[in-house]
């Protein structure tokens, strides 16, 4: 969720302070970009995952601050709700066997966590919307402890004027059964808790970054359909992803007023493809208000001057609180300053194995379709891409979109035909081993192959539960149970079998 915010009220005067103080900052962004003086290291896997505690009877548990302290490892980090945990994995180098390294070490520090947590009473789930939760969860006592979580609420509502509706239409859960709807108010931004992703990471030079974020956009869709693990939500089967229209509701800081006026919503897929990195900060400025405006003394360009390199504290904050699903962050230490982007449209789930074969397809792609000839984004809609993704979410990995040269496909067929070789070449480009491209594009291959992914399997299992006779909530809970115990096998979900 960003930087430590203590608790405190914010001034008129505060505000006027902070919007100048992000001008400064993005000014001085714009001559850092103009000199080209960024850090450009060899491509680099940067990853997060958002995990969820749960207890005995595998409802919520509102532990974090107590597993976090058995757990003592840094690498781990609270998040905003207290059942929500993160592990952060220091960026490594793409190149070779890291991958599959990667996994080896996830799972050994997975492990060792949820064996700390147990310990406490409470395991960790690794799911991208943990089914077991429900309105009662979403109460202002159930913020973690670091008062930033429960300030950044407050700002949320105060901006909005009233409480938050969340409003979604979902499919039926089996043939013949009936549509289920969402239809509940918080006064609190805490159902965001409920939505547990991967972000993946990726050190991009200031000249490569508006193709980098391109083509990210354009395949955010077929990622969403794919890797779907959020198909439940207050007891309700809703979207495949229900995830992304929860997130997006979540913080919504507009009024229906402001919506109908067309104001831009804070979790954001954009509106244009770009041209520079430049494009997304200066957006952020000049269309958001701020919601936690906090002020530093330090001036960027007398730190230029000086030959070191900002923080841009300012810009970093207001940054934080604009949730684009896919984000460009500007770091910086005391040995240089370089820019990431933050792809942020994955659940958490369903295993290791399956978070790293996300991941492949991922790089691999971006890569690919940055180097091509002719971009793909020259080649459809902003508005196409836009539609992709949320399509994915309704239906997952049985969806329809729009594909150029291909017209309207299933995510499937795309995959299988098109999108497999190109993120096989975008691999071997970084200089990924073959069997460790192998191994994690197969698992995609074998997900497309037998239409398995979380969204699926966790949808048949508790349609199976209730046609045997078990009311909703006895469903949702043994599902979890099963999911967990398949989850710390380390087998991909394309294996799981009814």
């Amino acid at each position: 969720m960003g930087d430590h915010v203590g608790v405190q009220s914010f001034s008129r005067q505060d505000r006027t302070r902070f919007r100048a103080k992000v001008g400064r900052c993005l000014d001085a962004l714009a001559v850092m970009l103009a000199d080209g003086t960024f850090d450009v290291a060899e491509p680099r896997l940067g990853l997060e995952i958002e995990l969820n505690l749960v207890d005995g009877a595998h409802d919520p548990a509102m532990s974090n601050a107590r597993v976090l302290e058995e757990i003592a490892d840094p690498a781990f980090q609270t998040e905003l709700g207290r059942f929500n945990i993160e592990i952060n994995v220091a960026p490594r180098p793409l190149a070779g066997a890291s991958l599959r390294e990667l996994e080896g070490a996830l799972r050994a520090a997975l492990n060792a966590a949820d064996e700390r947590a147990r310990g406490v009473g409470c395991g960790l789930a690794m799911i991208g919307m943990l089914p077991t939760v429900d309105e009662h969860h979403f109460t202002e006592q159930w913020f973690s402890e670091d008062p930033r979580y429960g300030l950044l609420s407050q700002q949320v509502i105060a901006a909005r004027g009233e409480d938050i509706a969340l409003q979604l239409d979902g499919s039926a859960l089996s043939d013949g059964g009936s549509r289920e709807t969402l239809d509940i108010v918080c006064d609190t931004i805490l159902p965001e808790a409920a939505c547990t992703s991967v972000q993946l990471h990726l050190q991009v030079p200031p000249e490569e970054f508006a193709a980098y974020w391109n083509s990210a956009q354009a395949i955010a869709g077929v990622q969403v359909a794919l890797a779907a693990n959020s198909p439940f939500f207050a007891g309700r089967a809703l979207w495949h992803e229900t995830r992304i229209p929860m997130f997006e509701q979540a913080t919504d800081t507009r009024s229906q007023e402001l919506k109908n006026q067309g104001v831009r919503p804070r979790v954001w897929f954009g509106e244009r493809w770009i041209t520079s990195i430049f494009d997304l900060f200066e957006e952020n400025s000049r269309y958001f208000p701020a919601l936690l405006p906090v002020c530093t003394d330090e001036d960027p360009f007398e730190v230029l001057e000086a030959g070191g390199s900002p923080k841009l504290a300012e810009l970093r904050m207001h940054n934080g609180t604009i949730y684009r699903w896919n984000r460009p962050i500007y770091d910086a230490q005391d040995e240089g300053r370089h820019l990431r982007l933050e792809n942020r449209v994955l659940p958490a789930g369903p295993s290791i194995p399956d978070v790293l074969a996300d991941a492949a397809l991922y790089y691999g792609l971006v890569r690919s379709l940055t180097d091509a000839d002719r971009p793909l984004w020259t080649q459809m809609t902003f508005d196409a891409a836009e539609e992709n993704l949320h399509s994915a979410a309704r239906d997952g990995i049985e969806a329809r979109m729009y594909w150029p040269e291909v017209g309207w496909v299933g995510p499937r067929e795309l995959v299988l035909r098109r999108l497999l070789p190109l993120a096989a070449e975008g691999l071997d480009a970084y200089g990924v081993d073959a069997a460790v491209r192998d191994r994690y594009l197969g698992i995609i291959e074998q997900r497309c192959l037998t239409g398995r992914n979380g969204a699926t399997w966790q949808r048949g299992a508790v349609a199976a539960r209730e046609a045997a006779g078990e009311t909703r909530s006895e469903a949702l809970h043994g599902m979890l149970a099963e999911y967990l115990e398949r989850m710390h096998t380390g087998e991909p979900v394309h294996t799981w079998t009814s």
